[in-house]
């Protein structure tokens, strides 16, 4: 099968999820490469603005060709902006054709533009689309405000859902979460984004006797993330007697304004590379996330995956509570939090190992390449 991955965003501004999925389709067997093009923004990264390549270019990463684009946005301009990103995908699909042939399916990661652009594509040269949801409500809230919403973009993202072969958001319950722009009213099927299994592989801790317990936190400092709720959570821990350690991790985390927030116990590592979080992992006992809204939160599979339980909120979708690995709480739960670290912090009985295959078993690229190519081998099908 052909298949061509068309990501709403890529690098620099993310594209993982897009990345991590073409090369778990192409391990089973198909024909996968990546188009994109990517809307640079000058107050979210000037330097990229200037130095990234202003030509069309094919390279390779990972094993997979992608067919880059990047296009340089104009400030306030929305509407323009969005009309250019659609026109830019749409030639450089009429150049991918010429090049490799007609793909047999388009997938698109996210409606918001690339679903859009799958679909005018799909209007010209009758191929199938399907798209991968994962935006959820508070990123449409930033652009569109509260729903219901009336603006202009509302209609023609209700559309492409509704053409699509079928939309696949990375949890169900993010079908509801943005029912209140969409509705339900289109084909859907969730599966789950994937993780590196064989990176993010298990590994034994090193014995507790004699040392601190090590808990960690891996995400941007922003408020949705509920740093000003973990870190209070932990102060308490601590008051109450057990002797632990906080390593934070993510962009943001070692500004200025999040190390006036620390206390003793507490250690900021800034932003880190994949290496890096799979080596901060391993040192730690234990991943608390004090979220108020996620998607698809995949570093508390990730921290799974290599063997430690996780503490997350009542946010957190049912297909990641992993049974054995999760202990849930209450959103904006101070107390309710200290007692979660608290009870995993006296915690005896964890199967970190066994947790570790159940993860392997719901988001390894081989189980998300076989349930993606599944799909759309039966939507081909049924054309």
């Amino acid at each position: 099968m052909h298949i061509l991955e068309i990501p709403s965003f890529f690098t620099p501004y993310g594209g993982e999820f897009c990345q991590d999925q073409a090369k778990a389709l192409k391990a089973v067997g198909h024909e996968v490469r990546i188009l994109s093009n990517v809307q640079l923004g000058f107050s979210i990264g000037g330097k990229d603005y200037f130095v990234l390549p202003f030509c069309r270019y094919i390279h390779e990463q990972d094993g997979i060709t992608i067919y880059q684009s990047f296009q340089r946005g104009v400030p306030k301009a929305v509407r323009w902006n969005m009309k250019r990103w659609v026109t830019i995908v749409c030639e450089m699909f009429d150049d991918y054709v010429a090049r490799y042939g007609k793909p047999d399916i388009l997938h698109a990661h996210c409606a918001k533009w690339a679903g859009y652009a799958a679909m005018k594509i799909s209007e010209k040269y009758g191929i199938p689309y399907v798209i991968t949801e994962h935006l959820s409500k508070l990123v449409f809230e930033k652009e569109f405000g509260p729903a219901p919403s009336d603006t202009w973009q509302i209609s023609l993202l209700k559309a492409c859902y509704h053409e699509a072969k079928m939309v696949v958001p990375v949890s169900e319950e993010l079908v509801e979460n943005i029912a209140c722009y969409f509705g339900k009213d289109y084909r859907w099927q969730a599966i789950s984004n994937t993780i590196d299994t064989d990176f993010f592989h298990y590994q034994p801790r090193s014995d507790r006797a004699g040392r601190t317990f090590r808990f960690c936190c891996l995400a941007n400092f922003w408020p949705l993330k509920g740093y000003d709720v973990l870190i209070p959570a932990f102060q308490l821990l601590r008051q109450s007697g057990v002797q632990a350690e906080l390593h934070i991790a993510g962009r943001g985390t070692d500004s200025a304004e999040c190390r006036a927030l620390l206390s003793e116990g507490m250690t900021t590592h800034g932003l880190l590379n994949k290496e890096a979080v799979r080596a901060l992992l391993y040192q730690c006992d234990a991943l608390v996330l004090a979220s108020r809204s996620e998607v698809q939160p995949l570093v508390l599979l990730e921290a799974m995956s290599t063997g430690i339980p996780v503490i997350a909120t009542d946010c957190m979708p049912q297909s990641l509570r992993i049974p054995g690995g999760c202990t849930i709480v209450p959103v904006d739960e101070i107390e309710a939090l200290a007692e979660a670290m608290k009870s995993v912090f006296h915690q005896t009985s964890f199967d970190g190992k066994a947790v570790s295959e159940k993860v392997r078993l719901l988001a390894s690229p081989e189980v998300i390449g076989s349930r993606l190519s599944t799909l759309f081998t039966d939507i081909l099908a049924s054309a």
